[in-house]
């Protein structure tokens, strides 16, 4: 009894926990975790456990401050706890987008974090400089810069029994170069060819040794993402290589492309009409599914793949993904159904069961979006378009002030301060006080993509004009304005699952009028990076002007509090009318599933509500559920789940215990605990439904998702 006390009060603690964040969180709650873990950008992960402790990092681009590390105990909840660098320390004009000059889609990206000789390490590459290190005692910093040079990128590295370090890197021919242990260089002469081109093999390198075995693990993008693994009993080779995941889109399909001219005038779009936005092709894989990323032992000696997808206009997101060691072989998913990953799993050490008596952290998103900028510093959650002019930026009166430069337009523009959109939804509204710009100053709220957009104030001599513009159309919509006490509140209404954003204004706070129209977003391979908010000033003029404050920022996400998605009905000895009852639509096919008397699960007409068509959706905890019709029979799965194998039984201890995938709107999966397949029946064959698939396909045609609807 004690025992069960205590378990129900973490429980209920969690659950306090969990309720009472506003931000997207994988972290469902009840033992369970939902991908993507972030909904929003983390780009090139690599991780690393020390102890109980388990660190990411994650590739920033132009972005400062750079290189990006959180923490987390249990790889469901994690915090940001550091940056590797305030600033880039180059004096070069390109790194602080000054004179015309960018390092869109450059920067530093796709690092490597170890931890040795009892400090961390982060390696990573600048596009121009080669090879840079940065080492630290603590996680927190501060964090000292190596500059190693030498052609060296989107590498791993192994810090052998031996005391030897090793980078692995190129794409195709892998190459093998011993690294110098006070971080200087590489060794001369000693890069090698490990893995020759003809082999499968792509780039993003992460390297391994367990149990004596060097295990490379890395990612191909031709024709579309996979991920593969190397091994070796030597660091030279030979390797022999296989596919450990493929086809794992989660059932969301390849974005609209931005596609620009080969001249690199046009590289961030000074005239948005050379944009194009490239087709959707919903069939398509490209590189939605997860690739690219580290893997990891788990305190209870579970192995996880963290990977990453490319994830529409929001960038590319993280992905936590069971393994299971197979021959020797590291492989993603489960027994049954290898090379596929659930999207909704138990969280690492609680298998099928509960939380236990242990640590149990919070269910927490890793940043605070909000900012009210009263504080002495920025969140962490902050972060510059290229290297900031110290002097023109101040927190001031709690307010965030940026001093107006000279730029043309939004990507040419400093100081500008960003961070991540997030996604499926989100408002993300700002107060911005205009009293102290000067003629030809434009200060506002923006989307920093390619092609960008944004909503602000336009200074044009003794008026006030309130500007939409997007370039992706090169247009503008002018509004004359008059505001209160120099004040209006500009918004972003995203919906980023569906790649389509608008903006809205306020004169009052409270009530908001669109301006401009829902704007296409893409997904883009320019600045390698999502979407961002971005609040800017800057002067048209070519000379500097004065200043804009900003307060306030909020981002509001509507569907962040997922407790309620998985529709349970009452659990009675009989039915009653309290119960609820559900439809469970294939989204292929568009007809509702039946429950035959001859005893198989098949579909009906469209407009068929009847009796067996109603489901009750039964809570087994922990988001396992089971699933009755409304003539008291469960749903049951034979063999191997072939079709015509889903049927039904009277006794409920042999019901199906399946574990609920959410995807959001009424939308869902059901994973079978027992083979680890899904339900599902096919569009074209007319056979009834089976448990067979092994996931959905990127447009969710293939009918392994399923909706719900409820019935009165």
């Amino acid at each position: 009894m004690k025992r069960l006390t205590l378990t129900f009060l973490i429980a209920f603690i969690y659950f306090l926990s969990f309720a009472s964040a506003q931000s997207w969180t994988a972290d469902n709650g009840n033992g369970t975790f939902t991908n993507p873990l972030f909904y929003d950008e983390f780009s090139d992960p690599d991780i690393l456990r020390v102890g109980d402790d388990y660190y990411l990092a994650g590739t920033t681009m132009h972005a400062v401050p750079g290189l990006v590390i959180l923490h987390s105990r249990d790889l469901v909840n994690w915090e940001n706890v550091s940056y590797c660098f305030d600033r880039f320390d180059f004096p070069e004009d390109r790194f602080a987008l000054k004179n015309h000059q960018e390092i869109y889609g450059q920067g530093i990206w796709a690092p490597c974090i170890r931890y040795a000789n009892g400090q961390f390490y982060v390696f990573s590459n600048i596009n121009g400089k080669g090879l840079q290190c940065y080492t630290s005692k603590d996680i927190r910093g501060p964090w000292k810069h190596h500059n190693m040079k030498g052609n060296i990128y989107d590498l791993g590295v192994l810090f052998d029994d031996d005391g030897k370090v090793y980078a692995i890197h190129g794409y195709g021919t892998v190459k093998c170069t011993e690294l110098k242990p006070d971080m200087s260089g590489p060794m001369e002469g000693t890069e090698r060819v490990i893995i020759p081109e003809g082999n499968g093999v792509g780039e993003g390198h992460h390297m391994y040794k367990i149990n004596g075995m060097y295990y490379l693990i890395s990612t191909d993008y031709r024709p579309n993402g996979r991920t593969l693994c190397s091994r070796s009993k030597s660091i030279w080779g030979p390797y022999e290589t296989r596919v450990i995941t493929a086809d794992e889109t989660y059932g969301y399909h390849a974005a609209s492309l931005t596609q620009v001219p080969r001249d690199t005038k046009y590289r961030i779009g000074e005239d948005g009409t050379k944009f194009g936005l490239g087709p959707v092709d919903k069939d398509a894989t490209a590189c939605t599914n997860a690739h690219q990323g580290g893997i990891v032992q788990y305190k209870d000696g579970s192995w996880w793949a963290l990977l990453m997808q490319d994830f529409h206009s929001i960038g590319r997101t993280v992905c936590l993904m069971p393994m299971t060691w197979k021959d020797g072989w590291p492989m993603v998913g489960l027994e049954g159904n290898l090379g596929r990953a659930p999207r909704t799993w138990f969280k690492p050490g609680t298998a099928e069961g509960f939380y236990g008596l242990g640590d149990v952290p919070a269910a927490r998103a890793p940043y605070d979006r909000n900012d009210t900028f009263d504080q002495k510093q920025l969140g962490r959650i902050w972060q510059w378009n290229h290297n900031p002019e110290e002097k023109m930026w101040s927190l001031k009166g709690g307010r965030l002030r940026l001093q107006s430069m000279p730029a043309e337009q939004l990507m040419w523009a400093r100081n500008t301060l960003t961070q991540r959109i997030i996604g499926p939804q989100a408002i993300t509204t700002v107060e911005l006080n205009v009293k102290n710009l000067k003629n030809g100053d434009v200060a506002g709220l923006g989307n920093i993509n390619v092609p960008c957009s944004w909503i602000g104030i336009v200074k044009q001599g003794n008026a006030t004009i309130l500007r939409c513009f997007e370039q992706l159309t090169n247009d503008t919509i002018d509004i004359d304005i008059k505001l209160t006490n120099n004040q209006i509140w500009l918004r972003s209404i995203g919906d980023y699952d569906n790649d389509q954003a608008q903006y809205a204004y306020s004169t009052d706070g409270e009530t908001f009028h669109t301006m401009g129209r829902m704007m296409p977003l893409s997904y883009q391979l320019i600045s390698f990076q999502g979407s961002r908010h971005a609040l800017f000033a800057f002067s048209i003029t070519g000379k500097q002007g004065g200043y804009a404050e900003f307060d306030n920022f909020t981002v509001e996400e509507p569907k962040a509090d997922r407790s309620g998605n998985i529709p349970y009905g009452k659990t009675l000895a009989k039915p009653s009318a309290a119960d609820r009852w559900f439809r469970i639509i294939n989204k292929a096919t568009g007809r509702p599933a039946n429950c035959d008397p001859h005893g198989v699960l098949y579909d009906t007409h469209p407009n068929d509500k009847g009796d067996r068509t109603r489901f009750q959706i039964i809570d087994k905890g922990n988001g396992r559920v089971s699933l009755r019709c409304a003539d008291g029979r469960f749903l049951k799965v034979y063999g191997e789940g072939l079709a015509g194998d889903v049927r039904f039984t009277r006794d409920e201890k042999e019901a199906e215990v399946f574990l609920w995938q959410d995807y959001l709107d009424n939308d869902f999966m059901l994973l079978s605990l027992k083979t680890h397949r899904y339900l599902g029946k096919s569009p074209t064959t007319g056979s009834p439904y089976s448990m067979d698939f092994t996931g959905p396909d990127p447009a969710r045609r293939n009918g392994s998702v399923l909706r719900w609807e409820e019935v009165k």
